[in-house]
């Protein structure tokens, strides 16, 4: 996803998913949830299946590429079957252009609190209408644990020939020292509202 000033500056109506029973009108995000949730867990089954499949060929450094490579384009096809575009971003990012806006970086950090305050990171979900240069968008974000797959490029003891190959990979990475469990970063996707 390209991010902008326009879009760091966006008015943002984020609205947490209400207790069941309220009615959702035609422009109530909650009605997207469903839709919304399906495609996070479709992204996460693709790239963990990808990243073990790398781990068992290439081990690590095919990993690397995974995530760099097949990452994003699980997302463009997941994107293109479903109408949203389809991305991650991280408060601790490995690759620069996952870096998150203002409106995720406030969101994650909200998830951040509620994990700190004992609450289930898989539970947590965000989303809310964005309102931008005349058009609305329905932005959905979820946290992403930390998996125990994802401990060998993003863990605590990242070293050796994986650290050589993510210091030449990413030389501003920003993206180790998880421990399972923890919040990795988040799955963040925009459908658009035209003509609603």
């Amino acid at each position: 996803m390209k991010r902008n000033a326009q879009t760091r500056s966006a008015i943002l109506l984020f609205l947490a998913v209400f207790a069941a029973g309220a009615q959702a009108d035609e422009g109530d995000p909650r009605q997207y949830v469903g839709e919304a949730r399906d495609i996070a867990q479709e992204f996460a089954a693709r790239l963990k299946g990808e990243l073990e499949s790398a781990l068992e060929e290439g081990g690590a450094s095919q990993a690397i590429g995974v995530c760099g490579a097949a990452a994003p384009a699980i997302g463009a096809r997941l994107g293109k079957e479903t109408g949203w575009a389809v991305g991650r971003t991280a408060l601790r990012v490995r690759n620069p252009r996952n870096a998150p806006d203002s409106r995720e970086r406030a969101v994650m950090t909200s998830f951040q609190q509620q994990h700190a305050e004992g609450v289930e990171l898989q539970g947590m979900e965000r989303i809310g209408i964005v309102e931008e240069g005349g058009l609305r968008y329905v932005h959905y974000m979820k946290p992403i644990p930390t998996q125990e797959v994802c401990l060998t490029c993003h863990g605590g003891d990242v070293k050796g020939p994986i650290q050589q190959a993510l210091a030449e990979r990413y030389p501003a990475d920003a993206a180790t020292g998880f421990r399972e469990g923890e919040m990795r970063g988040a799955f963040t996707f925009i459908k658009p509202l035209e003509g609603r």
